[in-house]
């Protein structure tokens, strides 16, 4: 049976024109092309959520919506990488210093929690709680060790092919742990070992009574990370996934001087990042760099939507936030 739905570029031209968006030209044609109509318009027509259709009326204001998403992605994933680079480094030298070791059994033994090295008023449940997730964090390690030996990565396989080796040191695997995984090892430390991290990264403990700030941030990240290496839509926040706990917005509203934050729009990702480059001693002259080439590539894109659609993608209250942001700094 015939596919009735296909449509050449020429028909989806002229549906997007029936549906009130202004597109024509031989320039135009190539965009949509080039962005896709699936994976551009009905990617980028709404913001967060299907429901929440934006008011385009011309392919010109779709194409610089999408623009201004792939420069978003450019000005954040090298920020997110080092960052990212920089913790796991961090947690790793925190954690071999306290067990004096570079074995990951000794990790396991000595710094993850678990039933055994739970405290003694632990309540049942939280002991086999912890022991459950010390399992499935040694299950995912060893998947992760296994499909890097699988694919001949050298930093594992070096070490199953060398008689002289007995297993893989902590700091191999956490070369190829994602940050998905790392987070979900921090989660399992016990609540010392996290606060080590915590202190040495500088994190603001004042409200975080469970030491939670040190993992819960790097899944946060994680989310934008996964959405840019992924090419999927990152300025309207659509990727994220955790629900900011009180610690989370407290220790950025303290640090940062804010009103609140949420994580519902892309400059609360901005400023935790950029909160993350002061703690990791990143110049000021790069953090502000970094806050004004945001700024002006938003400014660029306002000016080229019309301000039905700023009004919606563009927070009103961005300016004022990046603003205390800066005295922040």
């Amino acid at each position: 049976m015939a596919n009735t739905d296909y449509k050449s570029t020429d028909a989806l031209m002229r549906h997007l024109r029936d549906n009130g968006i202004a597109i024509s030209g031989s320039s135009q044609k190539q965009q949509l092309i080039n962005t896709g109509y699936f994976h551009g318009y009905k990617g980028y027509r709404f913001f967060v959520s299907s429901s929440n259709q934006l008011p385009f009326t011309s392919y010109n204001e779709i194409n610089a919506t999408i623009q201004y998403d792939t420069k978003l992605k450019s000005l954040l994933y090298g920020k997110i990488m080092f960052i990212e680079t920089a913790l796991k480094n961090i947690a790793l030298n925190t954690i071999m210093t306290e067990i004096s070791s570079n074995s990951i059994y000794d990790m396991y033994d000595k710094v993850i929690s678990s039933y055994k090295n739970a405290p003694s008023s632990t309540p049942n449940d939280v002991k086999k709680r912890y022991q459950n997730n010390k399992l499935n964090l040694q299950g995912s390690i060893q998947n992760s060790i296994a499909a890097a030996y699988r694919k001949d990565n050298p930093k594992i396989s070096h070490f199953y092919n060398n008689v002289n080796y007995n297993e893989v040191p902590i700091w191999a695997i956490f070369e190829i742990l994602t940050m998905g995984d790392f987070g979900y090892l921090l989660s399992c430390l016990t609540m010392s070992m996290r606060e080590k991290i915590s202190r040495v990264i500088g994190i603001n403990l004042s409200s975080d009574t469970y030491r939670e700030l040190v993992y819960k941030y790097v899944y946060t990240l994680k989310d934008l990370r996964n959405a840019i290496a992924h090419n999927d839509v990152v300025y309207d926040t659509r990727f994220r996934k955790i629900e900011p706990s009180r610690p989370m917005k407290q220790c950025l509203i303290l640090e940062i001087g804010l009103p609140y934050i949420n994580f519902k729009t892309i400059g609360d990702y901005i400023i935790l990042i950029c909160y993350y480059l002061k703690l990791l001693k990143v110049s000021k002259t790069e953090r502000k760099a970094f806050i004004r080439e945001f700024e002006k590539i938003t400014q660029e894109y306002k000016n080229l939507v019309n301000t039905n659609v700023s009004a919606v993608t563009i927070h009103p209250d961005l300016t004022s936030r990046m603003a205390i942001l800066k005295n922040s700094l």
